[in-house]
């Protein structure tokens, strides 16, 4: 394996720019998790909207979910 030397203006350049990547993905995890924890609370105060994946699928669109 080969030795890189980084000079420590370019790696605090570089850990900066990771740190920033990590918060972005927790950002999205999170906002990921908020909208599946909302659909669970809407469906134990009306269980009858739960019974279709079709629905299930038409409501995680319209808070912005990507489906496959």
């Amino acid at each position: 394996m080969e030795t890189l030397n980084i000079s420590k203006e370019k790696f605090s350049k570089i850990l900066e720019d990771f740190e920033v990547l990590i918060n972005d993905v927790e950002s999205a995890l999170s906002e990921e998790n908020l909208v599946v924890r909302k659909r669970i609370n809407d469906i134990k105060l009306n269980p009858s909207i739960g019974k279709s994946e079709k629905y299930l699928d038409e409501y995680l669109k319209k808070r912005g979910v990507k489906i496959d």
